[in-house]
């Protein structure tokens, strides 16, 4: 989604090769984490979770200023779907109940400007091409991370090729959501706009996620994190811009 409107960016990178897995669960888990002035999205009914993981490269400040020692890192997250109404118009985003990155500077400047709950972790990837000449034709992606002493992973294989979003399909739900909503500590809601082109994905093959779900994220995501997804995707990713945001009035 392209922004016409003056907006000042806050921070450019790409993010790629994003790992989806999607998880339905009780919307009652969900409800100390929806912020102020927003509801909780629904797809069909369903209210849904992603466990995504990615790769943020070329990371920038001002589109000018590289994050110090830290421009290409990996990031995992818990993230969920809200929307927000003003007046006849919907504003669709995501709000996070997790975030993991393995960046000191990162994680402070995340917390700081956008509210977020970042947390520093040691973290690696692994891509493993089906043609390395061609991303385009996939491959397989995993993430991993350190907790209490133990790597856990995310990991994706990608199958068939790479293909435009199709209209109304849970992999359109998933990814056009383009802003972002955090709870301050106040308890007021901070918004802001993220612009990236319309991205192009592929079906999971196969997929996995394995950690201590409780020490990630708490008992009431054990459950439902423990059983098979309600659908696995991966998507290319492109260059993003993430603006300045601003409290909900």
């Amino acid at each position: 989604m392209m922004w016409s409107d003056s907006r000042t960016p806050f921070l450019t990178a790409d993010w790629r090769w994003l790992v989806m897995l999607n998880y339905e669960v009780d919307p009652s888990a969900l409800q100390s984490y929806v912020p102020m002035g927003t509801e909780l999205d629904l797809y069909q009914g369903k209210c849904l979770v992603s466990i995504v993981g990615f790769l943020f490269d070329g990371a920038k400040l001002f589109g000018r200023v590289p994050i110090p020692l830290h421009a290409s890192f990996e990031e995992v997250n818990l993230r969920f779907y809200v929307k927000r109404r003003i007046g006849d118009q919907t504003r669709r985003g995501v709000a996070f109940v997790k975030e993991l990155v393995p960046s000191h500077s990162v994680t402070w400047v995340a917390r700081l400007v956008f509210h977020e709950n970042y947390q520093r972790v040691p973290m690696r990837h692994l891509i493993t091409w089906n043609d390395p000449t061609s991303p385009q034709r996939g491959g397989q992606f995993e993430y991993q991370w350190q907790s209490n002493g133990h790597w856990s992973k995310l990991c994706g294989k990608t199958h068939g090729p790479l293909a435009d979003l199709e209209p109304e399909s849970i992999a359109e739900f998933i990814v056009e959501h383009y802003w972002g909503y955090s709870k301050r500590r106040d308890g007021a809601t901070f918004e802001y706009a993220v612009e990236h082109p319309r991205w192009k994905v592929w079906q999971a093959e196969s997929c996995s996620f394995e950690t201590d779900i409780h020490a990630l994220c708490g008992e009431r995501f054990v459950r439902p994190l423990s059983s098979e997804p309600h659908s696995a995707l991966i998507a290319e990713g492109s260059p993003v811009v993430l603006y300045h945001g601003a409290i909900v009035p």
